[in-house]
């Protein structure tokens, strides 16, 4: 699954930790969901397409194959 995580945060001009903040998540938690080595919870997908206003499909896409 790919992922639009990095370009939504910049746009919405939140750092890594503030985003975190905003939904209960570690730091580290936003960091390997925008590098792909971890796949959010649908809960955790849900309240980050909240906290942008958009939803779930402008913040994750299925790849071919997954």
């Amino acid at each position: 699954m790919k992922n639009r995580l990095k370009v939504q945060r910049a746009e919405h001009n939140f750092s890594q930790a503030e985003l975190a903040e905003k939904i209960g998540v570690s730091r580290q938690t936003i960091n390997s969901v925008e590098t792909g080595r971890y796949v959010p919870s649908t809960v955790l997908a849900l309240k980050l397409a909240q906290v942008f206003g958009v939803g779930v499909e402008a913040v994750f896409q299925l790849e071919e194959g997954d």
